[in-house]
């Protein structure tokens, strides 16, 4: 059935507000519009017609948000790619994190916000054969000190290390007020805003990566996606959670999906010069897309 086939794609772009302290979600619906608008097409055995798209108002609650994850994961499709993109909190213990919702105060904010273990255990639960967990985030000192714990029972830093679902994508260190426009040039990277990981991906989606074949997968994407992020690619062998290898750059965590897995991904480069000035619909474009790889995409 096509419905087995296709993608349920829920995207969460979070506003922390106008609460300084949470000004690392001040892009976050930006990014969540783009990754909305550019990761269905992109999709190489379903497309935008056979996605299922869930964008979450930026000013809602968490539960509105879980309920979004949810009925997309009770769906039975073969992929759920969920992306949350704004500004993450630790609970007072440093164990456990949360994405700052709307109206958060210092005092509140983990316990209004979206907790990461309710949407893991929500689509690890799924009724589809795989998910992604898409992550464009920062995080303030106190969160960022409870993820450098790395694994163990004693901190945040296990969410990431050892993760119940395949992750993939950015989280930053967020320091009001450090950094300024003139300074090297940059400015502090927020999800959803320039240098950020939603802006990379979708880049590097509608551009294609030369050379590569006509299908791919999201780990053979990382190393283009890698080198349009602020501090750079993760270094050689590097996993989930690996610190940035730019000595000068913010703290910075790259999630690198893992290799495998049955999602693939459009690659436009494979085909731009077969298809060059020729007006054609979305079935006949993935027909081509599926001619040009080198070997047919996994089926179920």
């Amino acid at each position: 059935m096509r419905v087995a086939s296709g993608v349920d794609l829920v995207v969460i772009g979070a506003d922390g507000g106008p609460d300084r302290a949470f000004g690392g979600s001040a892009h976050a619906a930006e990014g969540a519009r783009l990754l909305a608008d550019v990761l269905p097409g992109m999709c190489f055995d379903a497309g935008a017609a056979g996605s299922r798209v869930a964008v979450v108002d930026p000013g809602a609650d968490a539960n509105t948000m879980l309920t979004a994850v949810r009925e997309a994961a009770a769906r039975p499709g073969r992929w759920l790619l969920v992306c949350l993109v704004g500004q993450l909190v630790a609970d007072p213990r440093g164990r456990r994190l949360a994405l700052v919702t709307a109206g958060s105060t210092a005092d509140n904010a983990y316990r209004r916000g979206l907790a990461w273990d309710w949407v893991v255990s929500a689509m690890v639960h799924g009724d589809q054969e795989e998910a992604l967990l898409l992550v464009d985030a920062v995080a303030d000192k106190d969160t960022w000190a409870a993820l450098e714990r790395g694994g163990g029972e004693d901190g945040a830093g296990e969410l990431l290390s050892y993760s119940r679902v395949p992750l993939w994508g950015r989280i930053g260190r967020h320091a009001p007020g450090r950094y300024t426009p003139g300074r090297r040039g940059r400015e502090a990277v927020l999800p959803g805003g320039p240098g950020s990981f939603s802006q990379a991906l979708t880049t590097v989606l509608r551009q294609g990566v030369a050379g590569a074949p006509a299908a791919v997968g999201p780990h053979d994407l990382q190393p283009a996606v890698g080198a349009l992020l602020d501090g750079g690619a993760p270094q050689e062998g590097a996993g989930a959670g690996a610190p940035s290898n730019q000595p000068d750059a913010p703290g910075v965590r790259l999630l690198v999906p893992p290799e495998g897995g049955r999602l693939l991904m459009r690659n436009r480069a494979a085909v731009r010069g077969a298809l060059a000035g020729l007006s054609l619909s979305e079935e006949l474009l993935a027909l081509l897309w599926r001619e040009s790889a080198p070997t047919d995409p996994p089926s179920a």
